[in-house]
């Protein structure tokens, strides 16, 4: 048994498996800022800010709580937004590799894994940020070349 599943409960632990086993796989965009503070960067008061919210999180483009606001996937739509990932393999010259992964690293990605072969690194990038992460990582010192690949559907998660 791990350390995490002494805290809990055997019921617990049923409990989160089984809504595991139900859950849906998503991407969160979470705002992790408050009301007060959207607020005065959007130049109106907070309590404005609370009726577009709530109108906002009755449409379902948004789940607030206590100090966040995710929006939803409905909201992305809305906004125009490509949710795909693109998967960016990467070629990185053997001698440059420390400063370019390095470089790499702090760019726009949701996850970068170094592997093994033909590549380097494969680099996972929202659609959204595809276009800015490809400019960015083409100037780097070392990246000899990349290719970048679209997911068009999920086959299973």
């Amino acid at each position: 048994m791990g350390y995490y599943e002494k805290q809990f409960t055997e019921r617990q632990l049923r409990v989160l498996r089984m809504l595991y086993d139900r859950s849906k796989s998503m991407r969160v965009y979470t705002v992790e800022k408050s009301q007060s503070e959207l607020a005065k960067e959007l130049g109106i008061t907070r309590q404005a800010l609370s009726l577009h919210l709530r109108r906002l999180r009755e449409e379902g483009l948004i789940r607030t709580g206590r100090g966040f606001i995710d929006l939803t996937e409905k909201a992305l739509k809305v906004l125009g937004v490509q949710t795909q990932e693109a998967f960016v393999l990467i070629k990185v010259e053997p001698k440059l590799r420390d400063e370019a992964y390095r470089k790499i690293k702090g760019l726009p990605v949701s996850k970068l894994y170094r592997v093994t072969g033909e590549i380097d690194v494969i680099a996972v990038v929202d659609q959204a940020h595809l276009d800015e992460f490809l400019r960015k990582v083409s100037k780097i010192e070392g990246v000899e070349r990349t290719s970048t690949h679209i997911v068009v559907q999920v086959l299973k998660e």
